[in-house]
């Protein structure tokens, strides 16, 4: 049995106990140390995004791995990992195309006739969310969809890289390929912004501009690498940028979700430039480029999860913490226990802090 925070209905979660079968041959039983609280699974308990329930959500976490199905390759017993959500089958035209962010995963969960991984109450199936479902003591998910990182790392730090870095930190390096000296917009400084612009830094941006409405979060951008700050509310936002890059930004990055965000990261670009919308927005959005902007040459792309390559890029990014060059300490705004989870969801609405993680004995 394991103890989990379960989404019964819209609205909160409830802390129940769940049981997680074996592992199936390619399957891997993680004992969860840490999961980040992240604004995607507020979008599920809130319903702004649907999924069938009860469900556990949860997906940026790490932990230690305990057992491992007979096919396993990737990990073994007594691994650290970081989990992500972009699970890869490996052989879709995504993948070997190198686009496994894409990946629609299909073999990397159980087959519908398959006995469900998570169950409670003897047998009653419980979703598992995103092929995760991490806000419990155990996980049990495919190899791919975790990765092993390097022991002396601390768990509680690698957890937030297993979505809110990974997803900032890969739109700098991988979906925008931001050359040393562009310069780069941030318009929101939550946890994937945050992680947004210290890759922005690691990158060697000429510029970085951090856009967002509170000022706590823009004093967190400065602390992260921000050489500028811009109050997202104000009339004159767009002139701010315009001003301080001499004719706007080579990549607006939205970190948010939300329309008004999005609107503007295409508003601050130069000629030529792209606006990489990294939030999930609400379903009925729409985004676009109006005729001089098209006749301008600049561009608009959504990036999943950072257009990550986890296998590769997650033990980087543990490499740059461990070199002092990742700072995820200023990240983490708290660590909670699981049965406080409900309050940092709503620490999380008031919007004032960075990331919540909930850390497990």
């Amino acid at each position: 049995m394991a103890k989990a925070a379960i989404l019964e209905q819209v609205g909160g979660l409830t802390i129940g106990e769940v049981e997680l079968a074996d592992p199936a041959p390619h399957e891997v039983l993680i004992d969860t140390k840490a999961c980040g609280l992240c604004h995607s699974d507020l979008h599920f308990i809130d319903g702004a995004y649907p999924h069938p329930l009860p469900a556990i959500p949860g997906h940026e976490a790490a932990g230690v791995v305990r057992a491992v199905g007979s096919e396993v390759k990737t990990v073994k017993p007594g691994d650290h990992v970081v989990s992500c959500l972009s699970a890869f089958c490996g052989h879709c035209e995504f993948c070997v195309t190198g686009r496994m962010a894409l990946c629609l995963g299909g073999d990397t969960r159980r087959a519908q006739t398959a006995a469900p991984r998570i169950t409670r109450n003897g047998g009653e199936p419980v979703a598992q969310m995103l092929n995760l479902s991490a806000f419990a003591e155990q996980m049990l998910i495919h190899e791919h969809a975790c990765v092993a990182i390097d022991k002396d790392m601390p768990l509680d730090r690698a957890a937030i890289i297993g979505c809110a870095v990974t997803t900032g930190a890969g739109a700098i390096f991988n979906a925008c390929s931001v050359v040393p000296g562009e310069t780069v917009a941030v318009i929101g400084c939550g946890g994937v912004g945050l992680a947004t612009i210290n890759a922005a830094k690691i990158a060697g941006a000429g510029k970085v501009i951090a856009i967002d409405p509170l000022a706590e979060k823009r004093q967190l951008a400065e602390v992260l690498g921000a050489t500028h700050t811009v109050d997202a509310m104000a009339d004159d936002a767009v002139e701010q940028v315009m001003k301080i890059t001499g004719g706007g930004v080579h990549h607006a990055i939205e970190a948010v979700g939300r329309q008004a965000s999005a609107d503007l990261a295409v508003k601050v670009l130069r000629r030529g430039g792209t606006a990489t919308i990294l939030g999930m927005m609400p379903l009925d959005c729409k985004v676009g480029l109006g005729a001089m902007d098209l006749l301008s040459g600049k561009k608009l792309q959504g990036a999943i999860m950072g257009m990550n390559h986890f296998p590769v890029d997650l033990p980087r990014l543990v490499d740059f913490y461990m070199r002092g060059l990742l700072d995820l300490d200023t990240i983490i705004a708290e660590r909670i226990p699981l049965e406080k989870i409900n309050e940092g969801f709503e620490k999380m609405k008031q919007g004032t802090s960075a990331r919540s993680v909930v850390v497990f004995d």
